[in-house]
């Protein structure tokens, strides 16, 4: 192919490609410019629309601001209004207090001229009192101090007879009213209150099942029967009785001890010296539980709280004792009972009236032999373990060995009375046997070398326990004599008395 020809076709594709770029640029524009167009018609018609929206929010809350601005405008116009109204209301009270202000100056004016009056008035009635005083005078021969001084003593007199009439009227009336009301007061006491009589017994019967146990009871040589009465200190009385023994002493303590301990011992079989004093042993220290198993039971069923330990032991130990022909832990809880009672009636705390009721007689359960009268040793114990003053001297007073501080004392003396008055109740002749007994075992005692002393027999028999260690034979003789002149010479009693003092040597060994 030549030159001319190539350069031709070159010619012409260059061309073409020129044509066609113009032809393509163009006919983009024009789609452009209708794009162009097309968006600028719409956003015309959206910037309309916006405005509308605009325009309707507008219009709405111009309706709502203008609403608000009538709201409040009708509040200040009724606050507007109701200051008016307090306005005129405060104007026609200050006219009111102008008017009564100037009425009371008015009524001051009045008052200060009647004042005047009446000063006037009372100058005159003073000079004319003068007087007729002086005048008075004159004629009596006496001066107004001194006829003053007469009437005053005449009044006196006279004031003085009335007054002690009127007080024999009312002493009179309250004799008899308080006469009455106390009758009302203990008979409705006695009434309220339930009460037990338990009479006291120096003897104690235990049944047997047969009278083959006797002699088991007995023993070899009457060994066993030995040994549970010196470890007991009681008198066992085995005799024809069928199907019983008799338990004799006048402590209901030993009985108990001593009943018990047969009962386990006829039980369990084994009777001999050695298991009777363990026994016995064990049984006197299930009793010491006993004993202040009842003091705390008694404590709670009467609502008394707060007891010293010891004193509730005591308690405990009345239930095996007697007070004038009762028995002391019923008539206590009686007397406790009769005392809540009667200081309620009175309007006093009846709590503390139970609680010293209940006390009264603790001086009648020693550990030890005092030498003062049961009230007065109660009280003493009362204070050693930390009660109430007042209770400590209703505990003291209930016999008057001591003179009354508070009501609580006269309360408990009488419910005492009221528990003890029981028909048939030999008050002096028991409380005198306890005492004899008690003597008689005290007196044994004050020798040297004696261990263990037992009345017994209703004190018709007084059995020593002597240390092998301390007395020979020949000194028991002579120390059953002396006692004997000793009982003599210092006691009162009925019939004889048996002085039986034991001298026991015993050898003890083990098996290992």
């Amino acid at each position: 192919m030549d030159v001319v020809s190539i350069l031709v076709s070159v010619a012409c594709l260059i061309v073409g490609g020129l044509g066609a770029y113009v032809f393509f640029r163009y006919g983009l524009k024009s789609k452009y410019e209708a794009i162009l167009k097309e968006a600028e018609t719409e956003a015309e018609v959206m910037k309309k629309n916006k405005l509308l929206e605009v325009k309707g929010k507008f219009l709405d809350k111009k309706a709502e601001l203008e609403k608000e601005v009538a709201a409040r405008n009708q509040k200040i116009q009724q606050a507007e209004n109701k200051l008016k109204q307090r306005e005129m209301v405060l104007n026609q009270r200050n006219e009111e207090v102008q008017r009564k202000k100037q009425e009371a100056e008015a009524i001051k004016e009045n008052l200060e001229a009647q004042l005047d009056i009446i000063d006037k008035k009372k100058e005159e009635l003073e000079h004319l009192q003068r007087q007729e005083i002086e005048k008075l005078e004159a004629i009596s021969g006496l001066s107004a101090e001194e006829a003053k001084e007469r009437m005053i003593e005449s009044l006196k007199e006279e004031a003085k007879t009335e007054a002690q009439s009127y007080i024999n009227d009312i002493m009179d009336d309250a004799k008899m009213t308080a006469s009455k009301e106390a009758k009302r007061i203990v008979i409705q006491t006695i009434q309220r209150v339930a009460t037990e009589t338990a009479i006291e017994n120096s003897v104690t019967v235990f049944h047997i099942e047969s009278d083959e146990i006797k002699g088991r009871i007995i023993g070899r040589e009457g060994r066993n029967i030995r040994a549970l009465e010196a470890a007991t200190g009681v008198e066992i009385v085995v005799d024809d009785t069928p199907e019983a023994i008799v338990l004799s002493a006048f402590d209901p303590v030993r009985r108990e001890i001593a009943r018990l301990a047969l009962h386990q011992l006829v039980t369990d079989g084994r009777i001999h010296p050695a298991r009777i004093e363990e026994v016995v042993a064990k049984v006197r220290k299930q009793v010491e539980e006993e004993i202040i198993e009842t003091g705390k039971r008694t404590t709670i069923d009467l609502g008394i709280h707060g007891l010293h330990p010891e004193l509730i032991r005591i308690i405990g130990k009345m239930k095996y004792r007697s007070s004038y022909g009762q028995n002391l832990l019923q008539h206590a809880r009686e007397t406790a009972n009769l005392c809540a009672v009667m200081a309620s009636e009175l309007g006093l705390n009846p709590k503390k009236a139970k609680r010293a009721g209940l006390l009264h007689d603790i001086g009648k359960v020693p550990d030890e032999e005092p030498e003062l009268p049961h009230a007065l040793y109660g009280m003493k114990l009362a204070e050693k373990f930390k009660e109430k003053p007042d209770i400590c001297n209703a505990i003291g007073a209930h016999h008057d060995e001591i003179e009354m501080s508070s009501l609580l004392a006269p309360i408990v003396q009488v419910c005492d009375a009221i528990s003890g008055a029981r028909p048939g109740a030999r008050r002096e002749i028991v409380e005198a046997y306890i005492k004899r007994l008690n003597d008689l075992e005290q007196l044994a005692m004050s020798y040297p070398g004696v261990t263990k002393t037992y009345a017994i027999q209703a004190g018709r028999e007084l059995r020593v326990i002597v240390g092998a260690d301390k007395i020979d034979d020949k000194q028991t003789e002579n120390l059953s004599a002396e006692i004997a002149k000793k009982i003599q010479d210092e006691m009162t009693y009925p019939g004889q008395v048996k002085i039986t003092v034991i001298r026991e040597t015993r050898a003890v060994s083990y098996a290992k």
